[in-house]
């Protein structure tokens, strides 16, 4: 008998579909843990939180890693060692897209570390992790005795051939103009994050709602299953924040007035407003502490930055402006510029208000596609885009360690975004990688990365179908009225100060991507709307201002650009082109200092030829043409005499091919012999009279291509 009582519930999906979970079969030392399962695919999800805390923490230490076990999808890892290394970027996304939903469902006096690992144990190919990796992280958190204002999840909502899915098959989803996983509890949605075709505000906040319906029954079923679940029942006691009513109201007394005038001001400057603030708390600081020599400095803190927090919000709300004075809707100040850095193939300088993107196109070969590598996934991906974030962008100090999973998220939205408008490979014959360097940094810039990538594609040439714009909006809302503004394109300090980021690009004609974190709950379709069409009208400003610098793809590449060309070849010539060994495509990359790649694909050669000027281009063409290209009735070719035999000569008029120039059809005179005539080796013009359709034989002439001799005149003057 098994030393175990599990407890499982379902859920069944709208097609009928469905998913379970499990607890009490594995992992029983962690505080929670549960199996999900769909189909195939199991995810094992765990949570340990600390029973005491670091005296110096202030903050809740939540850490979430999702991994995919290439054993459970039938795989051995292609990694030098052959085991699991650290997170792909695609495990990242999902790591993030999960904790952007728990961290604010956690106590905010909740200071023990907590770690939420959630293992894709066994993967189904028609089943994507991402949609329960929520699922699986909320259901544990719920039967455990941690506290935890959920239980939460996640869903896919896909709409496909028309019809709105959730959690769809995976190959299904290749065929979705709208693609967004949605966070949510059973009263209001916290987390949307994905890409679409170009839709309206109005379709994405209907797919929204869609999604929210099938969350609200997986936390039902949460909920029953922590009713089973004994450990549940009783949430973990720890020290509350201590409270001092008197010291409070000293402190909101000596702030709010203040903070309200500095917040009312308008100064543009972010160095500026955090000296006028800054000035504020020391003088309060000062005062207090010779009243109160003893005073608590944590307690202090979180005071002073509630009551300036407060005063912040209500100056929005009521004066119906922003910190750095401009009107809710209005867009800070923009500037671009294009061709910035000779050496790159296409860049893009964009500032808005105090956040800049530098960035940068590169163009290349097959051979520079990226290798994707998953336990679920393996292939090559020849669109990238990477974000960078040095600590010189907010005026820090910081170690350079690469990038960490803010930058692969914002990287990653931004290339979404972008991915939307690329040409079809057969109009984009590279492999294209955008970088985006991040100089200054005040709010809003994964968002002008999208508009900086934008205009770097398009100075590079690439036929991009629409500019793309981005726009980061925020909100404050008076729990207690219900009063509230949504800000366009909003400040660092809006960000953390408000109760939305919600990010949101797009093209003329409709959305391509959001990206979405709600800070409180209760946030009303009325609301989201809203702020959908006024990012809207911000998209298109913006994309108007973007215009102005740069409004189509560049007809021309860079002179300095790899030029491409594509070619078809017949199945039966790729060998001879590549060579035994690869000798021959080796030395006409040489010869010619041009790229050759060949791919058989749909019974044909594909060839692609990059090299960085037109006469190493076409000298390469012509060495394949002559290689593989197949002889014409009609054409004349400059062919080299292989052999001489009595009845005439064998030449070559391509690698491989010789044909049969009859002694007959070599000069108009009649030649008893060709000694002295043609020699091996010489290199003649000859034209192809005929191919025996039986054997193949190719029939060639020289005479038709010499001219008549005249006939000599006779005697009476007649010729």
């Amino acid at each position: 008998m098994p030393n175990y009582t599990a407890v499982t519930k379902h859920i069944t999906l709208p097609d009928g579909r469905q998913i379970s979970i499990e607890t009490g079969k594995l992992a029983k030392f962690a505080d929670g843990a549960v199996v999900v399962r769909l189909g195939d695919a199991m995810l094992l999800a765990t949570v340990v939180s600390q029973p005491s805390s670091r005296g110096d923490v202030d903050f809740l230490p939540l850490s979430v890693d999702y991994q995919e076990k290439f054993g459970g999808a039938g795989n051995i890892p292609g990694s030098f060692q052959r085991r699991e290394g650290r997170l792909s970027d695609a495990e990242i996304l999902v790591c993030r897209i999960v904790d952007r939903i728990l961290r604010p469902m956690f106590p905010k006096d909740y200071h023990y570390e907590v770690q939420v690992m959630i293992t894709l144990i066994s993967a189904d190919k028609t089943v994507q992790p991402d949609a329960l990796a929520a699922l699986a992280a909320s259901a544990a958190l719920s039967i455990s005795d941690i506290p935890f204002a959920g239980p939460i999840s996640e869903v896919r909502v896909a709409r496909i051939d028309g019809k709105l899915q959730i959690n769809p098959l995976t190959a299904d989803i290749a065929r979705a103009d709208i693609d967004l996983i949605v966070g949510a509890t059973a009263d209001s949605v916290a987390m949307v994050e994905g890409e679409m075709d170009e839709v309206s505000e109005e379709e994405m906040v209907e797919a929204i709602a869609y999604a929210h319906e099938a969350i609200k029954e997986q936390v039902r079923v949460q909920l029953e299953l922590a009713a089973e679940v004994e450990k549940s029942h009783t949430k973990r006691e720890y020290p509350k924040y201590e409270e001092n009513d008197d010291l409070k109201k000293r402190i909101q007394e000596g702030v709010y007035e203040q903070a309200y005038k500095v917040a009312h001001s308008g100064n543009p400057s972010k160095a500026g407003r955090k000296e006028d603030f800054g000035a504020i708390k020391k003088t309060l600081t000062a005062q207090l502490l010779e009243e109160q020599p003893e005073l608590d400095m944590k307690m202090f803190g979180r005071y002073y930055s509630s009551a300036e927090k407060k005063a912040i919000r209500d100056m929005m709300i009521k004066e119906r402006t922003r910190l750095d004075g401009r009107q809710l809707t209005e867009i800070r100040p923009i500037w671009s510029e294009v061709n910035y850095l000779p050496g790159a193939h296409g860049s893009a300088l964009f500032t808005r208000g105090e956040t800049q993107s530098l960035t940068t196109v590169a163009l290349g070969t097959k051979l520079d596609e990226q290798i994707i590598d998953t336990a679920m996934t393996s292939g090559y991906s020849k669109f990238m885009l990477h974000y960078n974030f040095p600590a010189f962008s907010t005026g820090e100090v910081k170690p350079n360690r690469g990038p960490g999973r803010r930058e692969i998220g914002h990287g990653n939205l931004a290339q979404r975004s972008l991915k939307k408008v690329m040409p079809s490979d057969d109009e984009n014959p590279y492999t294209v990688r955008i970088v985006s360097d991040i100089l200054e940094s005040n709010g809003s810039s994964s968002m002008a990365t999208v508009c900086a990538g934008s205009m770097a594609l398009m100075d590079a040439g690439i036929p991009i179908r629409s500019a793309v714009s981005g726009i980061a909006m925020g909100l404050v809302q008076d729990k207690e009225t219900g009063e509230y503004a949504v800000l366009s394109d909003i400040l660092g300090d809006e960000d953390h100060l408000g109760d939305m980021d919600f990010k949101v690009t797009g093209t003329e004609k409709g959305i391509v991507a959001c990206q979405m974190d709600i800070k409180i709950q209760g946030l009303s379709a009325e609301i989201m709307t809203a702020a959908l069409h006024q990012a809207r009208e911000g998209r298109l400003h913006i994309l108007r201002e973007m215009a102005k610098t740069i409004a189509a793809p560049a007809a021309e590449l860079k002179p300095h650009t790899p030029r491409s060309h594509k070619m078809l070849i017949d199945k039966e010539y790729i060998g001879a082109v590549i060579g035994p060994g690869g000798k021959v495509i080796q030395q006409i990359q040489k010869d010619t200092n041009a790229t050759v790649i060949i791919e058989e694909k749909d019974e044909k050669g594909h060839v692609s030829i990059y090299a960085s000027n037109q006469e190493d281009m076409q000298a390469a063409i012509d060495r394949i043409r002559a290689i593989a290209a197949t002889p014409e009735i009609g054409e004349t070719y400059k062919g080299k005499v292989r052999s001489i035999q009595p009845y005439g000569a064998f030449v070559e008029i391509m690698p491989g091919k010789d044909g049969l120039l009859h002694i007959s059809e070599v000069s108009h005179e009649r030649l008893a012999a060709l000694e002295g005539v043609l020699e091996v080796g010489q290199e003649i013009d000859v034209k192809l009279l005929d191919i025996d359709k039986k054997t193949g034989k190719y029939r060639l002439s020289r005479k038709v291509l010499l001219p008549k001799p005249e006939r000599a005149a006779d005697s009476n003057g007649a010729a």
